[in-house]
C-alpha cells in the first residue's frame, strides 16, 4: 500500500513538471515574436563611432607615417657663395664714406679691404665690403640709393658639392692618421717607426691643407663679398693760352732760323757719301765729253 502511494506520488510530480515545461516554452516562444517584431519597426540605432585617437592609432601602427621618410630624402640645405661688384658715382666722397660705415655696421658686415686714390680725374675708394647672407640684398639696396649706379654684377656659386668633397676629404685622411698612429704604437724596430713617423706627417700636411680649403669654403658661405668702387669727379681747370708779344715772336723766330740753318749743315753731313759719289759721278761726264770733243 505504501509503495502504490508512492508511485502515484512520483507521477503526479512528473506531470506537473512537464506542465510547467510546456508553459514557459509557450511564454518563450510567444515574448519573441513580439521582441522581433519591435526590432524591426523600431527605427535603426546610430553606430557607436570608433574613437578618433585609438583609430589614429592603429592607422599608425599599420601605415607608419611617411615624414621620417620625407625627411630622408629631402635636398640637403644648399652652401651658395654671392659676391656682387658695385660701381657708384656720389656728388660727396667723404659724406658717402660716413653713410657707408653706418651701413656696414647697421647690417652687420664689416670691411676687409680698402683703398683711396686720386687720379684720371677721379677721387676714388676701393672697398671690400663682408657681410652675411641674409643682409646682403638689403645692403645692396641701401647702397645703390648713395649715389648713382654705374655697374653692377651679382655671381652665386654653389659649393654644395665641393664643400661636400672636402669634408669627407678630411674625414678619410684623419682615419689614414689614425691607422698610423695604432701602427706606431704597435712598431718595434727603428725603421718601422722611421717610415710610419714620415708616413704621418705626409697625412699631417694633406690634413692642414684641407682643413685650410674647408675653413675658407666656410668663411666665403657664413659672409657674402660686396667689391664696392665709389668715386667722386674731380673738376679740371683748362688753362687760359698765353699772351704772346712781337719781341717774344721775334726771338723764337731767331731760334727758329737758327735751328733751321743747323738742321740743313746736319743733314749736309749726313749724307757726305752721296755727295761724293754725285761728285766723282760730274768728274767723269765731263772728261767723257771733252774726250768727244
Amino acid at each position: 500500500m505504501k509503495c502504490t502511494w508512492g508511485i502515484a506520488l512520483g507521477l503526479a510530480a512528473l506531470l506537473c513538471g512537464c506542465s510547467h515545461t510546456g508553459k514557459d516554452v509557450a511564454v518563450t516562444e510567444d515574448s519573441e515574436l513580439p521582441r522581433q517584431q519591435m526590432m524591426m519597426s523600431a527605427p535603426p540605432l546610430m553606430e557607436e563611432q570608433p574613437n578618433t585617437e585609438d583609430k589614429e592609432e592603429a592607422t599608425a601602427d599599420l601605415f607608419p607615417s611617411p615624414r621620417p621618410y620625407a625627411e630622408a630624402l629631402a635636398a640637403p640645405t644648399r652652401l651658395l657663395i654671392y659676391h656682387a661688384d658695385l660701381r657708384l658715382k656720389v656728388a660727396s666722397l667723404p659724406r658717402a664714406s660716413a653713410s657707408l660705415d653706418t651701413l656696414v655696421r647697421r647690417n652687420g658686415g664689416y670691411l676687409s679691404a680698402a683703398t683711396e686714390v686720386r687720379a684720371d680725374g677721379e677721387w676714388r675708394q676701393a672697398m671690400t665690403i663682408r657681410v652675411a647672407p641674409a643682409r646682403f640684398q638689403p645692403l645692396m639696396a641701401a647702397l645703390g640709393g648713395m649715389g648713382t649706379v654705374e655697374e653692377k654684377k651679382l655671381t652665386t656659386d654653389d659649393v654644395t658639392a665641393q664643400h661636400a668633397d672636402v669634408a669627407a676629404r678630411l674625414a678619410t685622411k684623419r682615419a689614414v692618421e689614425k691607422r698610423y698612429i695604432d701602427l706606431l704604437n704597435r712598431a718595434r724596430k727603428i725603421s718601422e717607426v722611421l717610415e710610419i713617423e714620415g708616413k704621418i706627417g705626409e697625412v699631417r700636411e694633406e690634413i692642414e691643407s684641407t682643413e685650410s680649403r674647408l675653413k675658407t669654403l666656410n668663411n666665403e658661405v657664413a659672409y657674402s663679398t660686396i667689391s664696392l668702387v665709389c668715386y667722386q669727379p674731380i673738376p679740371q681747370t683748362v688753362p687760359d693760352a698765353p699772351i704772346v708779344s712781337f719781341s717774344s715772336r721775334l726771338v723764337s723766330s731767331f731760334y727758329t732760323g737758327w735751328e733751321l740753318i743747323t738742321s740743313v749743315l746736319i743733314g749736309m753731313v749726313a749724307i757726305w757719301p752721296l755727295l761724293i759719289l754725285g761728285t766723282m759721278a760730274l768728274w767723269g761726264v765731263r772728261r767723257w765729253r771733252r774726250s768727244l770733243a
